[in-house]
C-alpha cells in the first residue's frame, strides 16, 4: 500500500528530530530537510504495522488514508481531495473531477481542488473563467462589470457579445443571429427578406428551411400481359409497372415523376380454357352470334309489328266511331225534314 508522506504529523517529525544527536541538530538546515525525509521514509515502512490513532488505511470511496474525524487524508491515484466544509470543520473527499467553481491542480505529490475568484462561476485555473456569476459578463477570460465599448452585455449568456445587426433581435459572438425581427426569416444566422434559392419559408418558425425535392426507387418488373384482369381470349392487352417513392418533396420542392406506367402488348394464349380449339371453335362461336342478332331482330320486328297493329286498331276504331256519328247526324236531319209543314203553291195552306 502506498503513502503519501506529505500528510505525516508535525508531532511524528518533531519527535523524531528530538531523538537524534545533538551534532544532527546544530546541523544545517539541508541536514534538517534530510532528516525530516529519513523520517518520513520510516514512517512509511512501519504504517502497516504501528497505527496511529484516528488515521485508517482501509478507507473506501477512493480514499488512500483517512480519519475518522476529517475524512479522507489522502487520494487514490488520479482521484482529486476536496475539502468540504461541515460546521466548524473540514471534511476530505475524493473526487474524479472537482466542483464547479473549483479548479483541479495536479502535483507529484497530490491532486486538489481549489476555488475559483469570487466573481467566477467555473474556470479552468484562476487566471482563466469560463463562465461568471451573475452581475458579471466574460470577456476575454476575465469577469468584468462591465463590456468594452464595441460589445454589449448579455445577461443571458453573461458575457460579451458583440451588437446585434440591425435585421437581428438577438445574436451570438461573431453576429450569428439567433432571432430575427417580425417579418424576416431566419437561415444561417442570417435574416433574409425573402428566402434564398433553394431553400422555402416556414411561416410558422419564420426561418428558411432547405427544399426538399422528391425521390423514387427503380423501376419493377414488368406485369404479365392481360386485358380486364384476364390474360387470354383477346389478342391485344397491357402490360404495368411501379416504382416507389424514396423521399417526399416539400411544399416547395420538385414533385415526384410518375410511378406508374403501362404499355400494349400481345397475349401469347388468345384462347381460354374451355374455348373451342381451331376454325371449328371459332365458327361456333361466331354461329352462336349470329343467332344471338338474329333472335334479337326477330325481337324487334315483332315489337314493330304489335306497334302497328296497335295504331291501325286505334284508326279503324276512330273511323268506325266517325262513320256512325255522320250517320247518327244523317238520321236526325231526316226526322226533321219530315216533321216541317208543305206550302202549296197557290196560298193555300199546308198539305198533308
Amino acid at each position: 500500500m502506498k503513502f503519501n508522506q506529505s500528510l505525516l504529523p508535525d508531532s511524528f517529525l518533531r519527535s523524531v528530530f528530538h531523538r537524534a544527536p545533538s551534532a544532527v541538530r546544530a546541523a544545517s538546515p539541508s541536514s534538517h530537510r534530510s532528516l525530516a525525509a529519513s523520517g518520513r521514509a520510516l514512517f512509511t515502512r512501519h504504517v502497516c504495522r504501528q497505527k496511529i490513532p484516528g488515521v485508517s488505511s482501509g478507507c473506501q470511496g477512493g480514499c488512500l488514508t483517512c480519519s475518522d474525524y476529517n475524512g479522507c487524508l489522502s487520494c487514490k491515484p488520479r482521484l482529486f481531495i476536496f475539502l468540504e466544509r461541515n460546521g466548524m470543520r473540514q471534511i476530505g473527499v475524493c473526487l474524479p473531477s472537482c466542483p464547479s467553481g473549483f479548479y483541479g491542480t495536479r502535483s507529484p505529490d497530490r491532486n486538489t481542488c481549489t476555488k475559483c475568484r469570487p466573481e467566477c462561476d467555473s474556470c479552468f485555473n484562476k487566471n482563466l473563467c469560463m463562465r461568471c456569476r451573475a452581475g458579471y459578463y466574460l470577456h476575454l477570460g476575465k469577469c468584468q462589470e462591465s463590456c468594452p465599448e464595441s460589445l454589449v452585455c448579455s445577461d443571458t449568456q453573461r458575457e460579451c457579445v458583440p451588437k446585434c445587426p440591425v435585421d437581428c433581435d438577438a445574436c451570438l459572438i461573431n453576429d450569428t443571429c439567433t432571432r430575427c425581427r417580425p417579418g424576416l426569416y431566419l437561415l444561417l444566422g442570417k435574416c433574409h427578406h425573402v428566402c434564398p434559392e433553394e431553400s422555402e419559408p416556414n411561416d410558422k418558425l419564420m426561418e428558411c428551411s432547405l427544399q426538399v425535392h422528391c425521390e423514387v426507387g427503380e423501376w419493377g418488373e414488368w406485369s404479365p400481359c392481360s386485358q380486364a384482369g384476364k390474360t387470354c381470349g383477346f389478342k391485344w392487352g397491357e402490360e404495368t409497372r411501379t416504382r416507389e417513392v424514396v423521399q417526399f418533396p416539400s411544399a416547395y420542392g420538385k414533385p415526384c415523376p410518375p410511378i406508374w406506367e403501362k404499355k400494349e402488348c400481345v397475349l401469347k394464349r388468345r384462347r381460354c380454357p374451355g374455348q373451342g380449339k381451331g376454325r371449328k371453335g371459332e365458327r361456333r362461336g361466331e354461329r352462336r352470334n349470329r343467332d344471338n342478332r338474329r333472335d334479337k331482330d326477330s325481337q324487334d320486328e315483332s315489337r314493330r309489328e304489335r306497334k302497328k297493329d296497335r295504331e291501325r286498331e286505334r284508326g279503324e276504331t276512330g273511323d268506325r266511331e266517325d262513320s256512325e256519328n255522320r250517320n247518327k247526324t244523317e238520321q236526325r236531319r231526316r226526322r226533321g225534314q219530315n216533321r216541317d209543314p208543305v206550302v202549296s203553291p197557290e196560298g193555300g195552306g199546308p198539305t198533308q
